[in-house]
């Protein structure tokens, strides 16, 4: 990330963290013994997650204690790219991707949605992700693909809703960018700061 696009200032911490599966994305549990980010990571009080990624959701999620940079990620007038890189079931197509692009209707809260998104089909030989851990259901009769998915909007769960739409499950969902900032190689469970420069 640039200070082309956001102000940073160095009296602030920024940070990125590889979210594993299973974790909630806050740093108390909703409920006894689930797993949330104080179990990972040992940050100052005043740092905190800036947006969601669920809890069967893996990836990028940024930590920050400067409200502006909060506000540069999230305000939904300043659009955003999140890509996801998505295990589906099945071998997605390009008639599907087309879907995608030119938008699918999605129900969230009795609410109809017409949404889009930027999408292409993963090669698999090109990308070496580590294998979920626990591993992701395989149904032996069934192949499974990858494909990129990248929004500007927020919707609840609106990718795994996407891909439900054109037929093809999502047995994994890894945030791997928000705008310009990438997860890169960070191991499952670890948090970098940031590097501006």
């Amino acid at each position: 990330m640039s200070s082309k696009t956001f102000n940073y200032k160095k009296n602030y911490k920024y940070y990125k963290l590889n979210k594993p599966y299973g974790v909630l994305s806050q740093f108390t549990p909703d409920h006894e013994g689930q797993s949330c980010l104080k179990d990972l990571i040992n940050v100052a009080k005043d740092v905190y997650p800036i947006g969601r990624l669920d809890k069967d959701s893996e990836g990028l999620i940024l930590l920050s204690n400067d409200p502006s940079f909060n506000q540069f990620i999230l305000h939904p007038k300043n659009k955003k790219e999140k890509e996801y890189w998505c295990q589906v079931e099945g071998r997605i197509n390009n008639e599907a991707i087309l879907s995608l692009e030119n938008g699918v209707n999605i129900r969230v809260n009795k609410k109809r949605y017409l949404v889009k998104a930027q999408a292409y089909i993963i090669d698999q030989s090109n990308i070496n992700i580590p294998e979920r851990i626990p591993p992701i259901r395989k149904r032996q009769n069934i192949p499974t693909s990858w494909v990129s998915i990248t929004i500007s909007e927020g919707k609840n769960r609106q990718v795994r809703r996407m891909l439900a739409a054109v037929n093809f499950p999502v047995l994994r969902l890894i945030r791997v960018r928000i705008d310009d900032i990438h997860l890169d190689n960070i191991p499952s469970g670890r948090i970098s700061e940031i590097n501006f420069a």
